[in-house]
């Protein structure tokens, strides 16, 4: 039997492009695509202004890279970050990449990565350029990452209350572009029923829009996500072993 291996993972982090304060959220995204086997973060460090990452590198085994800047104006970060990624690459000691910034500088070289066979995945602020995040094979905004709070009612009549989990907000409104989207995206796969089955949905949508995210809605999953939408149909059809397909349609 064949054993699937996690995806060995170069995390290269531009600390002047992204906040520390979720870092180990990013962390914790990144361990579902595999396994850092790079963790680096760049920055010229004698400057107070990343002062707040040094409390949070050493928690979370992140290397960080001192990168004078030698002229003014000019981010010499972001070349000590693409030799580095490009060193990495021809090592061959990675199957992917993360890029953690905000930064469109790196939009060359989320392209020249993924023209290697790399799987690159980006992190960033939803001010990220859209040229860096449709360089990347999936991108995944910060502001989504946050933990939902858990609240613990208080106490009535002697009972103790179940705690209860606050669903997170999302940082997008469901809108025309997203049904368009969802639509377009069924018709292309749809049997001769129209039924598309979901998990291809959710494959062919991410390679149209690389920043897709149910979380960006304040959904956990895709389903939750089509079900709070009216114009669509959904059929989960049971095949023994407590385990179901589902599938979509368009009303």
């Amino acid at each position: 039997m064949e054993i699937k291996r996690d995806l060995r993972l170069a995390v290269l982090i531009d600390a002047d492009n992204v906040p520390y304060a979720n870092i180990k959220e990013m962390l914790e995204e990144i361990a579902k695509y595999g396994t850092p086997t790079f963790k680096r973060i760049y920055a010229d460090w004698t400057k107070p202004t990343v002062s707040g990452w040094k409390t949070v590198l050493l928690e979370n085994a992140i290397t960080p890279i001192q990168q004078y800047s030698y002229t003014s104006g000019k981010n010499a970060t972001d070349s000590a970050m693409i030799i580095d990624a490009m060193d990495i690459l021809y090592s061959n000691r990675v199957d992917g990449f993360c890029i953690v910034s905000s930064d469109s500088d790196f939009t060359r070289l989320a392209t020249r990565l993924r023209e290697a066979g790399m799987k690159v995945i980006g992190i960033g602020e939803k001010k990220t350029p859209g040229a860096f995040i449709s360089a990347c094979e999936k991108f995944i905004y910060v502001e989504i990452l946050k933990k939902n709070e858990v609240l613990v009612p208080k106490e009535v009549k002697g009972k103790t209350a179940k705690p209860v989990q606050q669903t997170n907000s999302g940082i997008e409104k469901i809108n025309p572009a997203l049904i368009k989207l969802l639509t377009a995206s069924i018709n292309d796969l749809a049997d001769e029923n129209g039924w598309a089955f979901l998990g291809d949905l959710g494959n062919l949508i991410l390679k149209k829009q690389t920043d897709f995210d149910p979380r960006n809605y304040g959904f956990t999953k895709m389903l939750q996500l089509i079900k709070s939408i009216d114009q669509f149909q959904v059929d989960e059809r049971d095949t023994g072993n407590n385990n179901k397909l589902v599938y979509i349609k368009i009303k």
